[in-house]
């Protein structure tokens, strides 16, 4: 990060960080961020990347105004 005259980072493995990795990036305060595997699939779950729905389940819910209104 120096060399390239960076103020913060972010560092992704698919893997996991060793806690020796872990402490230094929390000994450089919010400089540097690290993203692990189970955190990266959340992510791309979240944000749809690299993934697609299976199946969606619509619940209904009855709109009681509906009818009230129809009825006047």
């Amino acid at each position: 990060m120096s060399i390239k005259k960076a103020t913060k980072g972010i560092f992704v493995t698919t893997s996991h960080f060793t806690s020796a990795a872990e402490q230094t990036a929390k000994d450089l305060g919010s400089r540097i961020v690290l993203i692990d595997g189970p955190q990266l699939a959340k992510l791309m779950i979240k944000y749809n990347i690299g993934c697609r729905d299976k199946d969606v389940l619509h619940i209904k819910q009855i709109d009681e105004g509906y009818f009230d209104e129809a009825a006047d």
